[in-house]
Formats: structure tokens, C-alpha cells, sequence
């Protein structure tokens, strides 16, 4: 009787700064480049610095899974099949890069919402094809 091959579980991010550890053990995490010049970092990779215009390789940089809501708009109506409303979002981690994204675990209604509250980010499978390959994506929510 042949036994059942088992596949590992493969997990793809749905964007190129979404970086998922070979290690299951560790957490996903969002990937910038910092400016060995001048400091400054960036989300996902860059060809050059602009704030200092060096064009020297930058260094990959894993930043913070915690930030805080710079702005925030409460969509009401979006393509067919994403359900609304939803809070669209722009947070700010503490590296200085600003992240556009989503928002959830909180209804979406100007009054639980507050401009410079904590947030932190999760992932969440979004699609599962039909090898069983997982997609996941960033969210943030309000911090615990």
C-alpha cells in the first residue's frame, strides 16, 4: 500500500516586501532598505537614495510590526466582491516609513478611530490555489 506523500504547506506573499521565514516558527514581516549614506529607509527594495541621491546598495532592513495611524478614510463603496465598509489606512512605523493598508478589528466608524493611535500588524491567508499554495497579506489593528 503506498503511503501518501505529504506536502509542506507553501506560503507566498502577496507583495515582493512581504517577507515569509523559511523558519515557521518566525513571524512574517514587512522588508525596507535603509541608505548606508545617510540613514534613511524605505519600504521594499530602491535603486537609490532619495534623500541623499547616493546610488551605494542599500541594506535590507526588517521594520517594526507596530506603528501608529497617521490617516485613515472609511471606504463605503469598492470593486464587486470586496466588501465594504472597510478602513483604508496610512501607518507610521517607527524606521519612518509610512505603509498604505488595511485596518481591521475595529468597526469602521470615525469614533474608534483616533489619529496617532497604536496599531500592529498581522497576516492573513487571502487565497488558497488549487495546489494549496497560500497567499497572505499585512493588516494592522489596533494594538493589544
Amino acid at each position: 500500500m503506498a503511503e501518501a506523500e505529504t506536502k509542506e504547506k507553501q506560503v507566498k506573499p502577496i507583495l515582493p516586501f512581504l517577507h515569509v521565514p523559511e523558519n515557521p516558527d518566525e513571524k512574517p514581516y514587512l522588508a525596507g532598505n535603509k541608505c548606508t549614506s545617510c540613514g534613511a529607509t524605505y519600504l521594499g527594495a530602491r535603486m537609490a537614495c532619495s534623500k541623499c541621491f547616493s546610488t551605494e546598495p542599500m541594506e535590507e532592513v526588517k521594520l517594526s510590526d507596530k506603528g501608529e495611524l497617521h490617516v485613515f478614510s472609511i471606504v463605503h463603496q469598492s470593486a464587486p466582491g470586496i466588501p465594504t465598509p472597510y478602513v483604508a489606512a496610512i501607518v507610521d512605523l517607527p524606521e519612518g516609513v509610512s505603509v498604505r493598508c488595511n485596518i481591521e478589528g475595529v468597526e469602521p466608524d470615525p469614533k474608534n478611530l483616533e489619529f496617532g493611535m497604536a496599531v500592529e500588524m498581522y497576516t492573513e491567508t487571502v487565497h488558497t490555489d488549487s495546489d494549496g499554495t497560500e497567499t497572505i497579506a499585512f493588516k494592522f489593528r489596533p494594538a493589544k
